[in-house]
Parts: C-alpha cells; sequence; structure tokens
C-alpha cells in the first residue's frame, strides 16, 4: 500500500495556556533511526519529551513521558496514521507553564501540534516496488548501465560475475513497461528477475 513520509526534519511550535509545545518530525526508516532521533531531541530541562513512530506498515509506537496515560503518545501517534503517513518519528517537548489542561486539553494539544507541524512538511508520496536484478553480457552492460540512468531506474547495485548483475528499483505498476522496455533497448538480451518488496518515491505525473 501506498504511504506517505517526510523527506527532512520538520519544526514548528505552539503555546497553549502558557504552555509551550514543540514539534519536530523526521523521516525514520527503522526503530534505530526513531530511538536515535528521539534521544538527540530529548531536552533535559523540559517538563515532558513525548514521542510516536510509525516504521513500515507494522511498527507503531508512543510514549506519554510522564504525562497521563493516552494523553501525548497515542494521539501523536493518531494523527499519523491518520493523515497515512509512515517510516516517521514525531518528538513534542513541552514546557510547562504552570496550566492544567486536563486530559482532553493535553490530547488536543499534542494531537494538535503534530498536525499542523505536517502541515508545514513537504510530504512524499511512497509506493510498492521490487527489487528487480537485470543482467547481460559484460560487453553490453555499459550502454545498459547508461540506459537505465537515462531511464530513470539508476542501478542501486552492480556485481560482476559471469554476467553483469544491475539491481533496480521499479514500481509494481510499472513492471510490465520495464521489461518491455529492457527486451527492447538491449534486443533481448538482458534478463530480468523480479526480487524483494519495497517502496520508493512516487514519480510526479508527466503532463
Amino acid at each position: 500500500m501506498p504511504y506517505t513520509t517526510v523527506s527532512e526534519v520538520v519544526e514548528h511550535e505552539t503555546e497553549v495556556r502558557r504552555s509551550r509545545f514543540l514539534c519536530a518530525l523526521a523521516p525514520a526508516g527503522s526503530e534505530e533511526e526513531a530511538r536515535a532521533f528521539i534521544a538527540a531531541r530529548r531536552r533535559a530541562d523540559a517538563s515532558h519529551n513525548c514521542t510516536a513512530y510509525v516504521i513500515g506498515t507494522r511498527i507503531r509506537k508512543a510514549d506519554d513521558d510522564g504525562e497521563p496515560g493516552g494523553t501525548a503518545g497515542t494521539p501523536m501517534l493518531d494523527v499519523l496514521i491518520r493523515r497515512g503517513f509512515a517510516d516517521v518519528v514525531a518528538v513534542v517537548t513541552r514546557y510547562f507553564g504552570g496550566v492544567l489542561l486536563g486530559a482532553g486539553g493535553l490530547v488536543r494539544a499534542y494531537g494538535g501540534v503534530v498536525g499542523e507541524t505536517l502541515d508545514r512538511a513537504s510530504p512524499i508520496t511512497m509506493v510498492p516496488a521490487r527489487l528487480v536484478t537485470v543482467t547481460i553480457d559484460h560487453a553490453h552492460a555499459g550502454r545498459l548501465e547508461n540506459d537505465l540512468r537515462v531511464s530513470g531506474h539508476p542501478p542501486r547495485g552492480v556485481d560482476y560475475g559471469n554476467q553483469v548483475a544491475f539491481e533496480v528499483a521499479v514500481t509494481e505498476s510499472g513492471l510490465p513497461g520495464f521489461t518491455d522496455w529492457l527486451a527492447t533497448a538491449t534486443a533481448g538480451r538482458a534478463a530480468a528477475a523480479p526480487g524483494a518488496g519495497l517502496h520508493v518515491p512516487a514519480q510526479p505525473s508527466r503532463a
């Protein structure tokens, strides 16, 4: 399934009844990346550093960091999921302003600042793809590598064995067209073997 992510760190601050809420969003392709960003953003002088992240289609975690259960990390996570984001981590740092917000107020504040920060991000749509291994003889490998780059499928890896094998990412919807293009471009000399699934940025539509 397609999903949306962010390409870079995005920050936004809001104030609710004298409490400051600072939100930072970042792309994260793994739990390790998410935890590293959380550690880097944690502020020792803050009242709370609440977090949420979504990695792929299965990993969804949230932490209230001392706020009443379900009033911080959970609404942050809910916003990310509802907006269709994945491979993203959110950290909201709160500096308490002396006025209690109550459970409802906290939910609105934490969820709201994440939503406002997402509004300021440059979203990237990620679509399902396959890692395709393309093999060809050495004599024609240089020409094919150049053609792959020009066609928008730059090799992610190259293996020089009895034949040259290029690994390229091809969207699921583009596989039939890629196979036809490859056959024409190489006069049938190359073979393509679809492999593992992954997601790649959607290409902008051409008018």
